[in-house]
């Protein structure tokens, strides 16, 4: 059974950086294309940044230059690195795995962007 863990999140100041991570147990991770998805309240959840099994990487247009994402096969982990931060991005932070189609989430850590 697939178990998906996020942490990283917290409350930070405009200009500021965090770093979210998301572990996944299991065996499946080196064969999944990862994501980040944020979402606030009564929007839609939203991609923020994925990185697939090769590595390669894709990111809305409102985070680019300022987000980075990054995976480690041998920890089953991915990063999301998250710097020059703003209020607008305030959010629930989700992870997502793919496999074979379908979605796997995680219960999401809270990213708060205030003065």
């Amino acid at each position: 059974q697939v178990r998906i863990v996020e942490s990283g999140g917290g409350s930070v100041q405009p200009g500021g950086s965090l770093r979210l991570s998301c572990v996944v147990s299991g065996n499946v991770f080196r064969v999944s294309d990862m994501g980040w998805y944020r979402q606030v309240p009564g929007k839609q959840r939203e991609l923020v940044a994925r990185i697939t099994t090769v590595d390669n990487t894709y990111y809305v247009d409102a985070v680019k230059g300022r987000f980075s994402i990054s995976r480690d096969n041998a920890k089953n982990t991915v990063n999301l690195q998250m710097n020059s931060l703003k209020p607008e991005d305030t959010a629930v932070y989700y992870c997502q795995m793919l496999l074979s189609a379908r979605a796997y989430w995680g219960q999401g850590t809270q990213v708060t962007v205030s003065s």
